[in-house]
């Protein structure tokens, strides 16, 4: 089933069966760009907060030869989540694993496709990546051929974990939150919404970026309009609260060494034998480069490459035209090498 508007279809996978043993019916969201192209496949999973027509695609630059498809992870509000589905797990026990599960049977079961030529993604998105190399990019011909990690890692550090506490308490002790009884109140939680999006805003950038007031170059005309938008302005209000929780609850679960590796997330790294691009943002303060500079001292194959930005976390999603130029050019190079 496809939506006339956006070119988003679905793929409803019967009887699938979650990491934390809960088996039911469950519909992946997916936009397909380019499909007669010759020249690879290339998979892009949303980030937290993104939806498929918002994700950065590449499609006009680095992957316009490619056949892309962008797929809306599991919890996003497009595929299978809280928000559309009754009976989806609500104990936050959604996991990596089961997005890219619902992702291999879609492009394997549904679109026939024997290989991918990269898994590219921000964020979220880039913890995907991670796990698909983990998952599907180990030995002499792998699936998987290569991996583009924007602004992530492969284990959620324990800095990023605690940082997302704060948004997630901004949330749930909302008045409005109501301790998730919300929709029963028939409310749309605005309130807590718009506390975590405060709680959210001094960590998407960097202090040089306030600095320059570069909030300017987004259309705000003050700082307090950066933080605090007129309501129906902030993007946060269009999300379900069960949504952004079971999300950012699955992103401080994020460790690669939980689907390979016996556990150890380094080792896990390296038993991956596709090709992988780490590219932090050089400014970003949920997933620094050193992160990304440790990781890749563990990968047979792996290129550490920062994105020169003040932009932080948010250059890898596109919000910087300067930093958008200069990743398709590095993937560009990487895939042409690759």
């Amino acid at each position: 089933m496809a939506s006339p508007n956006t070119g988003i279809q679905y793929f409803t996978i019967p009887g699938f069966k979650f990491a934390a043993g809960y088996t039911k019916e469950i519909k992946v969201a997916y936009r397909s760009f380019n499909p007669t192209s010759t020249k690879g496949t290339v998979l892009i999973p949303t980030c937290y907060g993104g939806r498929i027509d918002t994700t950065l695609n590449f499609t006009s630059g680095a992957l316009k030869n490619h056949h892309v498809i962008v797929v809306a992870m599991l919890g996003n509000g497009e595929s299978s989540s809280p928000s559309n589905d009754d009976n989806f797990p609500g104990d936050y026990s959604l996991r990596y694993q089961d997005c890219i599960k619902s992702q291999y049977t879609l492009l394997t079961q549904h679109l026939r496709i024997k290989s991918l030529e990269a898994v590219i993604g921000f964020s979220m998105g880039g913890q995907q990546a991670y796990y698909w190399a983990a998952m599907h990019g180990t030995g002499v011909n792998p699936f998987l051929k290569c991996a583009v990690v924007i602004c992530s890692s492969a284990k959620t550090s324990g800095h990023n974990y605690a940082f997302l506490e704060g948004p997630i308490a901004a949330l749930t002790t909302s008045h409005d939150y109501d301790h998730g009884n919300y929709k029963r109140n028939g409310v749309k939680a605005v309130e807590g919404l718009r506390a975590f999006s405060r709680a959210y805003a001094a960590w998407l950038t960097s202090a040089e970026w306030f600095r320059q007031e570069l909030w300017r170059e987004l259309g705000a005309q003050s700082l307090r309009e950066w933080l605090d938008p007129p309501v129906g302005k902030s993007s946060r209000e269009d999300w379900d609260p069960e949504d952004l929780l079971v999300l950012a609850r699955m992103w401080q679960a994020g460790d690669i060494g939980t689907v390979a590796g016996d556990g150890d997330y380094q080792k896990a790294l390296e038993a991956i034998t596709a090709k992988v691009l780490v590219m932090p943002s050089a400014t970003d303060q949920y997933f620094p480069p050193k992160d990304g500079e440790v990781e890749v001292q563990h990968l047979k194959y792996g290129i550490f490459q920062p994105i020169p930005t003040v932009w932080g976390h948010m250059a890898g999603g596109g919000a910087n035209p300067v930093d958008v130029r200069w990743m398709e050019e590095n993937i560009t190079q990487f895939l042409e090498v690759a």
